[in-house]
C-alpha cells in the first residue's frame, strides 16, 4: 500500500476530511496520512481507540513516535494524557489501551535501527519564553531530524527552511500556509529545499514540527 509516497511532493491533508478505516483491533480507527507497506509499514496515522479498547501486545520493530492528541492513551508502563510525547525506539514492546478513549498521532518505521532512546515528555513543559509571539520547545534532536513544539501567539509568523523535508500536525488553533488554512489535526509535508511560512490566526496555534528525516525514508526492512 501506497498513500502520499512521492517525498518530493508536498502533501496536504485536511484530517477531518479522511474517513476512520478499521485497525485489525476492534475499536481502533485510524486515518492514514502516508504509507509505505502493508500492515507492517513506514506509517504516519491518526489513531482513534474507543473507551475501553485495546491492541494486542506487540513489539515495535521499527520505532513508534506518537503525541496524544485527546483523552488518556495507556498501556502497562503509564498513562498518557492529551499533550505528551513519546518516543519507543526499536526493541520496545507494549499492550495499548485507553479506559476513556484517546487520539494520537503515531509514526511507525521511522527510527534509526541503532536508536535505543525510550522517553515521554510534557510538551507544555518543553516551551521557553515567546520571542516574537512564537515560544519554543525542542522535544528531540539528533543527526538524523529535530522535533520541535511551538506555541504561536494570535497573527504570529513561524518561519523554517525545510532542511531535509518538514512535517507539521496542526495540534491546536489555527495557520495559514501557503496561503492555505490548516486547522485542529491537519497534516502538511514539504520536501526537501522547500520553505515553510506559518502564520497563526485568531486564537493562536500549537504546531508539532519535525525536519531532517525525509532524508532516510525507508520501506520496513520486513513485510
Amino acid at each position: 500500500m501506497e498513500i502520499n509516497a512521492d517525498f518530493s511532493a508536498v502533501a496536504t491533508i485536511h484530517s477531518a476530511e479522511l474517513p476512520w478505516s478499521q485497525s485489525p483491533m476492534a475499536g481502533v480507527e485510524r486515518r492514514m496520512l502516508d504509507r509505505l507497506g502493508d500492515e507492517v509499514a513506514r506509517a504516519t496515522s491518526i489513531v482513534r481507540y474507543a473507551p475501553a479498547s485495546e491492541f494486542s501486545p506487540h513489539t515495535h520493530a521499527g520505532g513508534e513516535e506518537f503525541i496524544v492528541l485527546e483523552g488518556v492513551f495507556q498501556d502497562e508502563h503509564a498513562d498518557y494524557p492529551a499533550g505528551t510525547y513519546v518516543r519507543n525506539p526499536p526493541t520496545t514492546a507494549h499492550q495499548p489501551r485507553s479506559a476513556i478513549g484517546c487520539t494520537i498521532f503515531v509514526k511507525l518505521w521511522q527510527f534509526d535501527m541503532a536508536d535505543r532512546l525510550q522517553f515521554r515528555k510534557t510538551m507544555a513543559d518543553e516551551l521557553g519564553p515567546p520571542v516574537d509571539g512564537v515560544a519554543t520547545g525542542l522535544l528531540h534532536q539528533d543527526e538524523r531530524e529535530t522535533v520541535i513544539y511551538f506555541k504561536l501567539d494570535a497573527d504570529a509568523a513561524l518561519e523554517k527552511a525545510a532542511v531535509g523535508g518538514l512535517e507539521m500536525l496542526v495540534i491546536d488553533g489555527t495557520v495559514v500556509v501557503a496561503g492555505e488554512q490548516l486547522v485542529k489535526n491537519d497534516w502538511l509535508r514539504l520536501p526537501d529545499g522547500a520553505s515553510f511560512r506559518a502564520v497563526a490566526k485568531n486564537g493562536g496555534a500549537k504546531l508539532w514540527i519535525k525536519s531532517g528525516h525525509l532524508l532516510h525514508v525507508q520501506r520496513p526492512s520486513r513485510q
